[in-house]
């Protein structure tokens, strides 16, 4: 029978359902054939941890999860339970129906699979439960009341745009999902129940990344998009036109192949506990991810058991090797930090060029020492002239007294999402990145809190926090007597920009091997990751005998663009400059937005040969460095471009050390290496 406008239409079909609405059939989706499988896989196994499922607005992920749960199989539930404890389980019962039943035979019902959306705006008590208000004011004791994770229990539940839900929640999400218990502890509650649910997240890429710490909880990950095919975008107008005109004689007409797939979850799901793996599959296993680079071994155990999946739904009791071939397509693509290299035969050694970096190096290191015993005895002018004569060119890089080379930008990539949260600290101000605290009471309410500072009143918690104590109090004719400890205030969250300088060398140094190319490449992909969430984004270039702002604090991506390609590269290393400056603005900043934390981004080799006063180079780099350190407010990131190499000096450790900053070498410079990087000295 169908279910429509909650009366029963009846039809030969009496395992289709549907509530309130017709809901379009899962196996007239045309196309997205990887996420209707990874969907199917996680209907079979629940413990696979779910799904994410990235794609572009408007390719039918929403009506894909809706899909499914119409056609998975009824199951039998317990007679009200709220938490549709299964009848045939007793060790899964939830306190009420381990205390109503024990050792009896319960009440049971047929119910179809629930879809339980999880709205964006969902606060933690209704995500998992809080006090009974109704019972805490009328009885004065306190009773649990069931949040959305009970009722998505043995169910689905969909979370659209998962990345814009709060990162807490998320976790409580995740936690609940691998454990298949959800525990509150909160207003004096200590509650557990069973939360066994397949978990669905869609999102659209464009709107930002979940935190890589998120992401790697969900088991399998597709990545959909639009079709392109002409005549299957026709097609897919013709079913929806069928559809929307003739709802019950169209689900008529998929009914048989519905029922098909519906038999298969139901074999695949009795087949599962008998599949076995050999071994020589479970270290083929291992070395893909391996090579994946991916980290921990969550990674191994999800993909055995999408291998194991795998086979259950294809009907056979062993794994094989195109299983976890396949497996490692669903399980991989969200895990790999980057993809493995492809096999090359090794290149011919050139006779006259190994030994050509090593004396560079010797040579380089050797200036240095000779140039910090000549400040002593030397005007500034005569350092700066025997410095032209005597510095050899380096690698493919303009000798010192050479004109200025202006390179290329590096092709940008994209760049995972930057964000953080800055704990003890109310921030104003508006953007599409970050989440804050704010000081105002704009902002989406998200918890409560005991503190009383702005009068921004949670009345929700202030009733619950009252409602165990109304009988013993004095009510004098009213229905609710609160009290000066009773009072809650709401905090608020809402996304707010953030501030980054670059910090980028450009003296003669950085023109050996391409560095400058990578390295403008890299920013110029930050930018425009910056411009499209709002950020405010500056450039410090210091070259020669001094460093310029050459880029104020902006979001203006053109220009930013405009100017790194204008960039030139030469002449001599004032590091110290750099420093001062970038502080210097970092400083103003703050003066302005005291709510916001910048961070300096500084892309350097770590050689400093010109000062700017009268203490040698490193020494007053190294000064500059702990004068930054000592601003709490301002964080800081350094990249080392030094080539690695036989005779490395490591003078942008030494750098990173003294200003207490986290240290990234060139390699890492990288969509997922250095946008982490970030991520991890902000989110503190």
């Amino acid at each position: 029978m169908f279910w429509f406008g909650g009366e029963n239409l009846h039809s030969n079909n009496s395992n289709i359902r549907y509530s309130k609405r017709f809901v379009y059939p899962f196996t007239a989706l045309l196309g997205q054939e990887k996420m209707k499988k990874a969907l199917l896989l996680n209907a079979i196994n629940p413990r696979l941890g779910g799904v994410l499922i990235r794609g572009e607005k408007g390719t039918a992920k929403s009506t894909a999860v809706r899909a499914l749960a119409a056609l998975l199989p009824e199951i039998p539930v317990i007679a009200g339970c709220p938490y549709q404890c299964d009848p045939f389980q007793p060790s899964k019962y939830c306190v009420n129906c381990r205390s109503a039943y024990n050792g009896e035979t319960p009440p049971l019902v047929w119910r179809r699979v629930q879809v339980v959306d999880l709205p964006v705006s969902a606060t933690e008590d209704r995500v998992v439960g809080s006090l009974d208000f109704e019972y805490a004011v009328k009885e004065g004791g306190r009773r649990f009341e069931p949040g959305l994770l009970a009722r998505a229990n043995r169910g689905i539940l969909y979370v659209d745009e998962v990345n814009l839900l709060d990162d807490h929640l998320v976790d409580l999400l995740l936690d609940a999902a691998a454990l298949g218990v959800n525990y509150v502890e909160r207003e004096g509650i200590s509650y557990s129940h069973p939360a066994e649910f397949i978990l669905v997240g869609t999102m659209n890429p464009e709107e930002g990344e979940l935190r890589p710490q998120l992401i790697d909880r969900f088991g399998l990950c597709v990545q959909i998009e639009g079709e392109t095919d002409p005549e299957m975008r026709v097609e897919i107008i013709k079913r929806r036109e069928a559809f929307d005109q003739d709802p019950l004689g169209f689900l008529e007409k998929w009914s048989a192949e519905e029922e098909r797939v519906r038999q298969q979850i139901i074999n695949a799901r009795h087949l599962l506990p008998e599949v076995t793996m050999a071994p020589e599959l479970e270290e083929l296993v291992t070395l893909i991810c391996t090579e994946a680079l991916v980290a921990g071994h969550r990674a191994d155990l999800v993909m055995t058991a999408c291998a194991r999946t795998l086979a259950a739904l294809y009907g056979r009791r062993e794994v094989t090797e195109s299983d976890v071939h396949e497996a490692a397509e669903y399980v991989l693509p969200h895990r790999m930090r980057e993809a493995p290299p492809p096999p090359q035969e090794p290149e011919p050694p050139e006779p006259e060029e190994p030994d050509q970096p090593e004396e560079a190096e010797e040579e380089e290191e050797q200036e240095q020492e000779q140039e910090q015993e000549q400040e002593q005895q030397q005007p500034p002018e005569m350092q700066d002239d025997q410095q032209e004569e005597k510095d050899p060119p380096p690698q493919k890089a303009p000798p010192q007294g050479a004109p200025d080379v202006v390179f290329a930008v590096g092709e940008p990539f994209p760049v995972r999402r930057i964000s953080y949260k800055v704990k003890g600290i109310l921030r104003r101000g508006s953007g599409r990145r970050s989440r804050g605290q704010t000081a105002t009471k704009s902002g989406r309410y998200v918890r409560s809190t005991m503190r009383w500072e702005r009068q921004d009143l949670a009345f929700d918690a202030t009733l619950r926090a009252a409602a165990p104590y109304q009988k013993r109090r004095q009510r004098d004719g009213v229905a609710v007597v609160i009290e000066l400890g009773d009072l809650r205030e709401k905090v608020r969250e809402k996304r707010v920009d953030n501030f980054l300088l670059f910090v980028v060398d450009a003296s003669g140094s950085m023109g050996a091997q391409q560095r400058m190319v990578e390295a403008k490449g890299a920013v110029l992909s930050l930018l425009l990751d910056a411009y499209q969430k709002r950020d405010r984004v500056g450039m410090i270039a210091f070259r020669g005998e001094q460093a310029e702002l050459i880029l104020p604090p902006t979001n203006s991506v053109e220009r930013a663009q405009k100017l790194l390609e204008e960039l030139p590269t030469g002449g001599r290393t004032p590091l110290s400059a750099g420093l001062i400056k970038a502080y210097e603005v970092a400083k103003a900043h703050l003066f302005k937005d005291p709510d916001i934390r910048p961070l300096l981004i500084i892309i350097s080799d770590g050689k400093a040969n010109v000062s700017i006063g009268e203490e040698r180079p490193l020494a007053e780099a190294s000064r500059a460095a702990e004068i930054i350190k000592d601003e709490e407010r301002i964080k800081s990131l350094v990249v080392d471009v030094e080539n690695s190499g036989f005779l490395t000096f490591g003078l942008a450790q030494r750098l990173a050390e003294a200003m207490d900053a986290e240290y990234y070498k060139l390699d890492d410079l990288k969509a997922d290496r250095l946008v982490e990087a970030v991520h991890s000295v902000l989110d503190v």
